[in-house]
């Protein structure tokens, strides 16, 4: 890597403000982090209003608070399957657990903490999203696992890091009509695999050295190209998806901003920069946002 890489130890705002031990907990969950939990977040609303659940505020206000909770907890969870691993990357070396700071032991306790908070936010959805919700479990409780077995580790959170999409489609509408969820949830996977791969381009040369894969050092020089096809699948899934809701070439545009934004990423990312590829991660906050409003306005005129 040409750049230097972000360590994870650097913090700042109301992270670094508070004392010990409750700042080295803050981290574990990634609060000085929110891009995790926007990422995970945003897809609860594209299901929400692409099935028309447009007007339930209430209810976006409590995934938003679910997913804070969950991504942290999953957060803990992979740095106390990860730790040998992170303490020997540059980036993650100083995160609490690798760094001994805080036991796995206080790391348990912590999720179970945060799973409770989970659990609260669980008991406001209608039984089969709660059904649907806690089908990602399995799929959570793999992730850690598979960069120790397969190349393409970001195929896998793909199917993890979005599940708020079906949760937030039966939420509003049960299991009535669920034809249109298929492509939404196909184009959530393209394009979470797509921003973790770009991500990923931070650590190549630190994986390569621990042995683990990583779709950035399987997509080899030919990662904007990945990037770029990942996006693309994305964009037709959720054309299929928002066309099965609305027939209406018009409605189509809704993605055009959504389409601008990823093409904007594919053409100014470096995978050699680290700064740049961070940026470029970070910005599918924005893309996420830009879809949300797709769906919203989609599922408000139907």
């Amino acid at each position: 890597m040409t750049d230097s890489i972000v360590p994870d130890s650097e913090h700042t705002g109301f992270v670094a403000a508070l004392p010990l031990p409750w700042r080295h907990y803050a981290l574990l969950a990634r609060l000085d982090r929110p891009i995790g939990w926007w990422l995970l977040f945003w897809p609860c609303t594209w299901g929400l209003f692409l099935a028309g659940a447009t007007t339930r505020w209430a209810m976006v206000a409590w995934m938003l608070l679910g997913s804070i909770a969950m991504r942290g907890a999953g957060c803990v969870y992979n740095d106390i399957v990860d730790a040998e691993i992170d303490a020997r990357v540059a980036r993650t070396a100083a995160r609490p657990i690798a760094s001994g700071a805080v036991s796995k032991r206080a790391g348990g306790i912590w999720i179970i903490i945060l799973a409770g908070t989970g659990l609260i936010v669980l008991l406001q959805l209608r039984w089969q999203a709660q059904i649907v919700a806690l089908g990602s479990l399995a799929l959570v409780a793999a992730y850690p696992f598979m960069k120790r077995i397969i190349g393409w580790p970001q195929a896998w959170l793909g199917l993890v890091f979005t599940w708020g999409a079906p949760t937030g489609w039966v939420e509003a509408g049960g299991f009535d009509t669920l034809l249109p969820l298929a492509p939404l949830y196909l184009g959530c996977w393209a394009w979470c695999m797509g921003y973790d791969t770009i991500y990923a381009c931070q650590d190549r040369e630190d994986d390569a050295l621990v042995g683990i894969g990583s779709s950035a050092l399987s997509f080899g020089r030919h990662v904007r190209a990945g990037v770029c096809g990942l996006y693309a699948l994305a964009l037709a899934a959720w054309a299929g998806a928002i066309w099965l809701v609305r027939p209406d070439p018009v409605a189509l545009l809704a993605l055009l901003p959504v389409a601008v934004h990823l093409g904007w990423q594919v053409f100014t990312l470096n995978p050699d920069d680290a700064d740049n590829a961070l940026r470029r991660f970070r910005a599918n906050r924005f893309a996420g946002f830009l879809m949300a409003a797709a769906c919203f306005v989609v599922g408000a005129t139907v």
